[in-house]
């Protein structure tokens, strides 16, 4: 325990890092004029250096040349998403053309099922775990509402089976083999934002899909935080942000993909100009002709200020790698939890799953006791605390605190911060 404790050793575990120098790539917030002890990239990500250069390109070129930057040099405007596509697939594990950069993540989620939400009176459902992200809940009851069905029947809300609010395969599959008559769609997280519990992609489309379902996922807290590989899971359809641990700063494009067994399909979709097959955009023809793959299922330009921070931040998954970079995470969240488990078990429990294989970066916490207050009043008040100490987590109502050792840029000396800053808040400092 008292090693654990050492600097000396937070110190020599940095340096002995072979993936330490990558935080030198972020602008690392201060707090007193020392660095800051971020865990928030589940949340919003930290600014890559490389961003500004990016962005500053784009404002350049539109102060200069105007509407002719759409056409001018390698980076012209009218290819821009497609700059940042070859590095979205391998990070989703993805075809090139199975992705693309486009909206918000629910407006993505909502433009999908257009196309793979397609309920009959037999089959009107949605399926989906309770408890999901709020955005996620009022997208699905909408779609429900919309298509006018009933979201009190026709919404179905699979309910966490294990301890602290996590579920088993087990659960997923009863659920599914349950509903599956009336199944319409299936839409899960690729993990879970408020426990961090990470999920099995491949067995749950294979079970929709025996169903009769068409499946989808919802990746806002596992694009750039655990390995992903969509095609061969065989999910139809997918949505994230790039804001979290992909760091492509606040409100950043998001992507989407379409599986390649769609691309040349005629399944609906709200269509628009830049979702026309690129040949024939500028002959400005009365009939939609989509895109082949997910670029189809864009509507308008590119917005390329957003899309230049998401140039930086892929590089740095291009230049190390998701396997490194999990492999990384692990060792980071492993030590996050020696911590936890050799100092504070008796303040801090830890609601995540402890297998490394179900979890991502994010330790979700719940404090146990404090100072003569249980659940949501300590939890609030250690977390006050933390940030008062320059250590910055994430709160999620109703009395959980995530901690988030990112591997691009969190170090063994943030996590024993941490670890000393609740220290003393139990012990009364």
């Amino acid at each position: 325990m008292n090693e654990l404790l050492s600097d000396a050793h937070a110190r020599g575990l940095d340096a002995a890092d072979p993936l330490g120098d990558l935080r030198d790539a972020f602008l690392i917030p201060q707090h007193d004029s020392h660095a800051m002890a971020y865990f928030c990239g589940n949340s919003l990500g930290l600014q890559p250096v490389a961003a500004r250069a990016h962005v500053d390109e784009v404002m350049d070129k539109w102060a200069t040349l105007a509407v002719e930057g759409h056409f001018t040099g390698e980076t012209q405007w009218m290819g821009y998403h497609a700059l940042v596509r070859p590095a979205l697939a391998t990070l989703v594990g993805a075809e090139p053309d199975e992705v693309v950069a486009m909206n918000t993540l629910t407006a993505n989620l909502h433009f999908l099922l257009v196309g793979f939400y397609r309920p009959t009176r037999e089959r009107p459902a949605i399926l989906m775990e309770a408890g999901a992200f709020p955005s996620d809940r009022y997208a699905l009851e909408s779609q429900v509402r919309f298509h006018g069905f009933d979201p009190a029947t026709d919404l179905i809300e699979v309910a966490p089976d294990e301890p602290d609010g996590l579920f088993s395969m087990e659960a997923i599959a009863r659920a599914i083999s349950d509903h599956g008559p009336r199944l319409a769609t299936i839409v899960w997280p690729g993990v879970q934002y408020r426990t961090g519990q990470a999920f099995d992609l491949a067995a749950i489309t294979r079970l929709g899909h025996a169903a009769g379902a068409t499946v989808g996922f919802d990746l806002a807290h596992a694009v750039g935080n655990v390995p992903l590989a969509l095609h061969d899971s065989g999910a139809d359809f997918a949505a994230w942000c790039h804001y979290k641990y992909v760091n492509a700063g606040p409100g950043a494009v998001a992507g989407a993909f379409v599986h390649a067994r769609h691309a040349h399909t005629d399944r609906p979709r709200f269509a628009g100009w830049w979702g026309h097959e690129a040949a024939t955009r500028f002959q400005m023809g009365a009939e939609f002709v989509p895109a082949p793959g997910a670029e189809g299922w864009q509507q308008s330009n590119p917005p390329i200020l957003a899309i230049a921070p998401l140039r930086a931040s892929l590089a740095l998954f291009e230049r190390t790698g998701m396997p490194a970079l999990r492999a990384r995470s692990e060792r980071l969240t492993g030590y996050l939890e020696a911590l936890i488990d050799a100092t504070l078990a008796d303040t801090l429990h830890v609601i995540t799953p402890r297998e490394p294989a179900r979890r991502g970066a994010q330790l979700s916490l719940r404090v146990l006791q404090g100072r003569g207050r249980r659940g949501r009043d300590a939890g609030r008040s250690l977390f006050d605390f933390l940030v008062s100490r320059g250590v910055l987590g994430d709160w999620r109502e109703p009395d959980v605190i995530r901690i988030s050792p990112a591997p691009l840029y969190n170090t063994y000396a943030d996590v024993l911060r941490f670890a000393e800053a609740v220290i003393a808040w139990r012990d009364g400092a």
